[in-house]
C-alpha cells in the first residue's frame, strides 16, 4: 500500500506542477483565469502528468528525481520564455518562431531587460523542478510499476485525452471557440486562453510538421444572395484583369484551387474613380515605420510628420492591427494587401511565391528603378529573401548599407546614405523598413533615444514617454532630409510618399501610452488607431473618414499610381472606391461603416441611428473568415502563380 501512495506523489505532484504553472502563467500574461479554459487545460495535463510518470518510472533514486526535475525544468523554461516573449511582443511565439530565436537573441540587452523585470515571476515557475530535485528522493519519489500497470496507465493517458476532446466537442462551435481553435482555426493568443499553453504548443507543432491549413467553416446564411440584395445592375469601370474564371473553374482538377476560383469569382471587384491614375507616372518612396503612433506626431516636436499628415491625405480612422509575429507581419500586411498565416513567418513563406501586386514587382515590369532599405540586420525576419522577390534590389546592414551599427540604427542616415543611389534615376520605387523606433524606450540602452535626449526634456512626461517620442524625432528627421532632397531635385510635386506603422509601440507600458494618449486608450480598438501618411508636394489637403487599415493601402495606391491590378485577388480594398469599408483585427474584432464588433465580448456596437440585422453581423463574420482562409491558401498554393501564369508570361 505505501508503495501505491509513492507512486501515486510523483504523478500527483507533477499534475499539481503543470496546473500551478499554467495559472502562474495566466496572471502573467493574460490577467485573467477562465474556468473553461483552466478546466481544458487541466484535462489534456493530467494526460501529460501520467507521460512524465512513466518516463520517470524507467529509473531509480537520484536517477528519477535528476531526471524528474529535468521534465518540470524544461516545462517551466517554456512558460518562463513565453512569458517574457509576451511582454515584449504582445503576443506568444509559434514553435516555428522558436526555431528562429537566433534571430531574437539580436534583442538580448532587451529580452535580459524584461527578464530581470518578470525573475519573479520565472523562480516561481522553476521552484517545482527546484522542490523534486531537493526533496523528491525522500518524500516525491515513486516505486518502479509493474509493465501490466504501466499499461493501464497509458489506457489513463489516451482515456483522459478522449475526455478533453469530448469537452471540447460539447463546448459551443461559433467562432474562436474552443472547438474552433482546437479543429478549424489558428490564433495562439486566443488559443492559450482557451485550450493552455502546452496544448496550443502542441497542436501547433503538430500543424507546422503535418503541413495543416486552417478550415472554413459554413455561412448561417447565404452570404451571396445576402450582400447583393440591394445591389443595381451599372455600367461601371472595375480594377479588374482579365481572368476567365469560369473557364478556370471548368477545366481545374485540383480541388482546392478550384474551390479558390469559385470565391473569387463571387468578389465584387472595387470600382474606377475621380482618384485612379492621379499619380500615375509619379515616382513613389514607401516606408513602413517601426512603433509609428499618432502619439509620436507634435507641431513642434516632429513639424514634418505634422506637416505631411496634415497637407496630405488625413486618414483619420485608420488603424494599423497587430498581428502574430510582430514587424514582419506588420510588414507582410501593408506590402501584400493579404492576412499573415499564423503559425509562419509568411513574409518568409511567401518568398518563392509569385506577387504581382506588391510595388516593387508593379514597378519593376514598368521599367522603374526599385529598391529597398532596412537598417539593421539585412537578414533579419529573412528579408533577403522576401524583399528581392518582391521585385527590390534590396540591402540592409550587412550587405552594402553601411550605417553605423548602433542599436538601434538611424533612420536619418539610412536616408543620408541611400538618397544618391536614386534620386537621379528618374522614375523610381524605394522602399524602406525603418528601425530607429524600436523599443527598448530608455536613454540607457536606446541610442537614438540617447541621441535626441535634449530635445525632449523639458517634456512633462515620464522617461519612457520621453524616450519613444525622441526615437520619432530620428524619423521626423529622415523625412524631413527626404523632402528637402526631392525639393533641391525639383522633384518633390511628381514624388508619392507612403507611409504607416508595421504596428502600434507595444513596448510601452499601458499606462506610458495612457499618458501620451491623455486618456486611457481602449484595448480592442484604440490602440489600433493609426496614421496613414500619403502625401506629395503642393497638394491640397484632403481629410478622409471612413474606416481603414493597413489591408487597403496597396489597393489604394495601386488605384492612385494607376496600376494594373486586380481588386478581387487583395483582402483589403481601395480606401477611395465606393466599396464598403471593413476594418479587420487579429482576434476577428471589426469596424465597418455601422459600428464596430468586439469579438472577446461578442457584441456589436452600432454607430448612431443604425439598425443592424443579425444577418449583418453574421455576414461580416464570415466574410472576415474568408479572408483569413484565402489568405493563408494564396500564401500556400503560390495562387497567384497559378491564376496569373499567362499575364507573368506576358509580362516579363
Amino acid at each position: 500500500m505505501n508503495k501505491i501512495f509513492k507512486n501515486i506523489n510523483l504523478l500527483f505532484y507533477f499534475f499539481v506542477s503543470l496546473l500551478f504553472m499554467e495559472i502562474l502563467f495566466r496572471i502573467a500574461t493574460i490577467g485573467e483565469i477562465k474556468y473553461q479554459g483552466l478546466m481544458i487545460s487541466a484535462i489534456f495535463m493530467l494526460a501529460l502528468s501520467i507521460i512524465f510518470f512513466l518516463l520517470s518510472n524507467f529509473l531509480k533514486g537520484w536517477c528519477q528525481s535528476t531526471f524528474a526535475s529535468f521534465l518540470l525544468i524544461s516545462i517551466g523554461v517554456i512558460y518562463s520564455s513565453q512569458i517574457v516573449y509576451y511582454k515584449f511582443f504582445r503576443t506568444f511565439y509559434s514553435v516555428f518562431s522558436a526555431g528562429n530565436t537566433s534571430q531574437v537573441l539580436e534583442f538580448s540587452k532587451d529580452i535580459l531587460n524584461v527578464t530581470q523585470k518578470n525573475i519573479k515571476w520565472i523562480l516561481l515557475l522553476l521552484l517545482p523542478s527546484l522542490i523534486v530535485l531537493i526533496f523528491g528522493k525522500k518524500r516525491i519519489i515513486s516505486y518502479r510499476v509493474k509493465w501490466f500497470y504501466k499499461l493501464a496507465l497509458i489506457g489513463c493517458i489516451i482515456t483522459t485525452h478522449v475526455i478533453g476532446l469530448i469537452t471540447i466537442f460539447s463546448s459551443e462551435r461559433e467562432q474562436y471557440s474552443p472547438y474552433d481553435l482546437y479543429f478549424n482555426n489558428n490564433s495562439i493568443n486566443l488559443s492559450v486562453n482557451k485550450l493552455g499553453l502546452i496544448t496550443t504548443m502542441r497542436l501547433d507543432l503538430q500543424r507546422l510538421l503535418t503541413g495543416w491549413s486552417p478550415k472554413l467553416r459554413k455561412p448561417n446564411i447565404d452570404i451571396v444572395a445576402y450582400s447583393n440584395k440591394d445591389f443595381k445592375e451599372e455600367k461601371i469601370e472595375y480594377n479588374t484583369m482579365n481572368i476567365d474564371f469560369d473557364d478556370m473553374i471548368d477545366t481545374e482538377k485540383n480541388s482546392t484551387i478550384k474551390e479558390m476560383h469559385n470565391y473569387f469569382n463571387t468578389i465584387k471587384p472595387t470600382s474606377k474613380n475621380e482618384y485612379t491614375g492621379k499619380y500615375e507616372g509619379y515616382n513613389l518612396i514607401f516606408i513602413t515605420a517601426e512603433s509609428f503612433a499618432p502619439y509620436a506626431v507634435h507641431k513642434d516636436l516632429t513639424p514634418t510628420l505634422y506637416k505631411m499628415i496634415n497637407e496630405g491625405y488625413n486618414f483619420t480612422n485608420f488603424y494599423n492591427p497587430i498581428w502574430n509575429v510582430s514587424t514582419t507581419d506588420g510588414e507582410y500586411v501593408a506590402c501584400t494587401s493579404l492576412i499573415p498565416k499564423s503559425g509562419v513567418w509568411s513574409f518568409d513563406k511567401s518568398s518563392n511565391n509569385y506577387l504581382p501586386f506588391v510595388m516593387g514587382n508593379q514597378f519593376k515590369k514598368l521599367g522603374y528603378k526599385t529598391l529597398a532599405y532596412h537598417n539593421h540586420s539585412y537578414k533579419y525576419y529573412n528579408r533577403h529573401l522576401s524583399h528581392p522577390n518582391m521585385g527590390y534590389d534590396y540591402k540592409g546592414l550587412g550587405n552594402g548599407l553601411n550605417v553605423k551599427k548602433t542599436w538601434p540604427e538611424s533612420d536619418l542616415e539610412m536616408i543620408e546614405k541611400t538618397i544618391p543611389e536614386y534620386i537621379d534615376n528618374e522614375p523610381f520605387h524605394t522602399y524602406y523598413m525603418t528601425v530607429s523606433g524600436h523599443m527598448q524606450y530608455n536613454f540607457f540602452g536606446n541610442q537614438i533615444a540617447h541621441k535626441n535626449k535634449t530635445l525632449v526634456d523639458h517634456l512633462n512626461y515620464s522617461t519612457e514617454a520621453k524616450a519613444y517620442i525622441a526615437t520619432q524625432i530620428e524619423l521626423d528627421r529622415a523625412l524631413k532630409y527626404l523632402l528637402d532632397k526631392l525639393e533641391e531635385k525639383n522633384i518633390a510635386d511628381k514624388t508619392l510618399i507612403v507611409l504607416s506603422a508595421d504596428h502600434y509601440p507595444y513596448g510601452l507600458k499601458d499606462k506610458t501610452i495612457n499618458e501620451l494618449s491623455g486618456h486611457k486608450v481602449e484595448k480592442n480598438f484604440e490602440i489600433y488607431k493609426s496614421p496613414l501618411i500619403i502625401y506629395t508636394a503642393d497638394m491640397t489637403p484632403i481629410t478622409i473618414d471612413k474606416p481603414c487599415s493597413s489591408l487597403d493601402i496597396i489597393p489604394t495606391i495601386s488605384n492612385l499610381l494607376g496600376l494594373e491590378y486586380d481588386s478581387r485577388l487583395l483582402m483589403g480594398k481601395d480606401i477611395f472606391s465606393d466599396s464598403d469599408p471593413l476594418v479587420i483585427f487579429l482576434n476577428r474584432s471589426y469596424i465597418t461603416d455601422k459600428g464596430r464588433y468586439n469579438a472577446v465580448t461578442k457584441k456589436f456596437i452600432p454607430n448612431k441611428g443604425e439598425v443592424i440585422e443579425k444577418e449583418y453581423t453574421d455576414m461580416i463574420s464570415y466574410i472576415i473568415d474568408t479572408k483569413f482562409y484565402y489568405s493563408a491558401k494564396i500564401l500556400e498554393t503560390d495562387y497567384y502563380n497559378k491564376i496569373l501564369n499567362e499575364y507573368k508570361k506576358k509580362s516579363k
